[in-house]
């Protein structure tokens, strides 16, 4: 039983339907929703009553309210305890990157962070919801993720500050021996599932401007964009990633890009952290990061290509 589902199902608890505590949990409804029915399919029981509306915990769940709000404390303060400890020693942070940015970004952030000797740095990856679910967990220190200008930035929550640290673009990429099939009526293509953050942005941002009298057909789906890499260079289908996952590809003629006749959309590249609960190590480190990062940022728009990164 993990901390988060605890506290997932005391969310519920307190606000009364799966709406009012994906709220709490600075969620959305629908990425919320995944997360019971993750709790429900791990655990193997039913705790949430959907024949009700809005839907509700089981009364078995109800009734041990008790116990799952002690154990929610205890488990707190003991994680709560375990930080300190570390953070006394002063030698170690966590975060967590998304899929893309954790092979492209986390290289020079690690740098950054170590370059000294004194800190070691662990270093997870996962989707958009993972990475706010380790943060809200406190689970991570930082998250690293990419946003939108509009309002699929996490940082519009006041749970969240962020900072831009560079930026990126999604393009469009094949194998050269598919680069005519960027041209066709159906095109093949290599998709993100919808509910992921890079699938919601080509559903909203790309798909629109695909040409006129040109549909898409999708060929394979995954939601990480180092398996769509390879899918791409096996010349399935064409693929929108981040620019700098495939410099090196594109460089070496592993893959061509395409954005000349298919769109492609700008990236931010964003390090988040909550706004309150802050380590004074945490904080010292949050100030030299951010700015160390937003002025290579400025010096070199494109810092976060392949080609600048070490490691």
């Amino acid at each position: 039983m993990q901390l988060e589902w605890i506290d997932d199902i005391l969310a519920v608890l307190d606000g009364g339907s799966l709406a009012h505590a994906a709220e709490k949990r600075h969620l959305s409804q629908s990425a919320f929703t995944r997360r019971v029915r993750a709790i429900e399919n791990n655990i193997g029981a039913t705790l949430f009553d959907r024949r009700r509306k809005p839907v509700t915990l089981m009364p078995g769940v109800q009734a041990i309210e008790p116990e799952l709000r002690d154990l929610s404390t205890r488990l707190h303060q003991l994680r709560r305890t375990l930080e300190t400890s570390s953070d006394q020693s002063g030698k170690s942070l966590a975060i967590v990157c998304q899929h893309a940015l954790a092979a492209t970004a986390s290289p020079q952030i690690v740098h950054s962070l170590t370059k000294h000797g004194e800190t070691s740095i662990r270093v997870r990856s996962g989707n958009q919801d993972e990475c706010l679910m380790k943060l809200l967990s406190r689970e991570v220190d930082f998250a690293v993720m990419y946003s939108l200008d509009d309002e699929m930035t996490p940082e519009n929550s006041k749970a969240f500050e962020a900072v831009t640290i560079g930026a990126d673009m999604l393009i469009p990429v094949c194998a050269p021996a598919m680069s005519k099939a960027a041209s066709r009526a159906v095109i093949p293509i290599l998709a993100y599932p919808s509910e992921v953050f890079l699938g919601q942005v080509f559903a909203r941002m790309i798909r629109p401007r695909i040409p006129m009298g040109c549909t898409t057909l999708s060929i394979a789906e995954t939601a990480l964009s180092l398996a769509m890499l390879e899918l791409a260079q096996s010349g399935i289908g064409v693929a929108w990633l981040p620019q700098s996952l495939v410099t090196n590809h594109l460089a070496e003629g592993k893959l061509v890009r395409v954005d000349d006749v298919l769109p492609a959309q700008a990236l931010n590249i964003k390090i988040i952290r909550l706004s309150e609960a802050h380590t004074e190590q945490s904080d010292k480190t949050w100030q030299e990061l951010s700015k160390q990062l937003v002025l290579s940022a400025k010096a070199q728009p494109s810092f976060l290509s392949g080609s600048n990164l070490e490691g």
